[in-house]
């Protein structure tokens, strides 16, 4: 992988006391008609960690990414992102904070007819408080990082499954968010494309130290994640030594029937006696 651009580097916070938790759930519940989704749902998420949420079909998941962008309300309980609540925010603001939150949506979502130029660019664009130049200097290096700047002027019907995800990232981080959200960012994909794709998100976690919350269904992805880390001389991802840790934390949520049956890292997860727990990592 290439070298990450230094023009990329995440601004210092406004703020000269940063909030110590940028997610905060606190007793949330909601339920679509008779079937209840979340049931009294609690969790942080700390600034600069990254957190894989995992559970069945049905379980809540990108339910979870939604509630955060202000998307959906909840039934009971509150959510505070950077500090705001937004279960009582007018519209505005959430807008507002969205710029703050850079999101890699399921099977990617890139605009078809536009370029992959164009769809980086698109948030910036649409701002339109950015100069014709400054943005081609930037989305040139957001797709840098995920090496595509040569397919910049393609569409996507023109790349891979793997490339289009890879755009999808591009786009996300381009505006330097204080929180990602990826929800299955390797879902469809085949084993060596996902990789792949698991070493950028590496890549951007131990480069930008980003607060992350990831939705998946492949615990492996997260493991990887917890098991390796991007060494920047070497412009790649290594396996961490025995019985070492990431630089930048992460953490696993695992969800059941609506419900948090485990929030902590990979050893914990691993060590766990719970019969449900044990079964669903085997």
């Amino acid at each position: 992988m290439v070298s990450p651009p230094s023009a990329l580097e995440k601004p210092a916070s406004s703020s000269s006391a940063p909030l110590s938790q940028v997610i905060q759930f606190s007793d949330v519940s909601l339920a679509f008609e008779d079937k209840q989704v979340l049931d009294g749902i609690t969790f942080n998420l700390n600034r600069g960690e990254t957190k894989a949420i995992f559970g069945v079909a049905g379980s809540g998941k990108s339910t979870i990414l939604k509630l955060a962008l202000g998307l959906l309300k909840p039934d009971s309980g509150s959510i505070l992102v950077l500090g705001e609540d937004v279960t009582s925010m007018p519209e505005q603001q959430l807008f507002e904070l969205r710029g703050k939150i850079g999101m890699v949506f399921q099977e990617s979502a890139l605009f078809d007819s536009l370029t992959v130029r164009e769809n980086v660019a698109f948030r910036l664009m649409e701002k339109g408080e950015t100069s014709e130049a400054e943005i081609e200097r930037r989305v040139r290096e957001a797709l840098s990082f995920v090496e595509l700047e040569d397919k910049v002027d393609l569409f996507p019907s023109e790349l891979s499954g793997g490339m289009r995800r890879r755009v999808a990232i591009a786009r996300a981080i381009i505006t330097q968010p204080e929180i990602l959200l990826y929800d299955s960012p390797t879902g469809g994909l085949d084993p060596v494309t996902s990789t792949t794709i698991v070493e950028l998100i590496v890549k951007q976690r131990d480069v930008y130290k980003t607060s992350s919350l990831m939705v998946t269904h492949r615990l492996q992805d997260a493991f990887t994640m917890a098991t390796h880390y991007f060494d920047r001389k070497a412009n790649q991802m290594r396996r961490l030594g025995a019985g070492t840790r990431a630089e930048v934390p992460i953490s696993f949520l695992l969800l059941r029937e609506g419900k948090v049956i485990f929030d902590g890292d990979a050893q914990e997860l691993a060590a766990s006696k719970d019969e449900y727990i044990r079964e669903y990592i085997s």
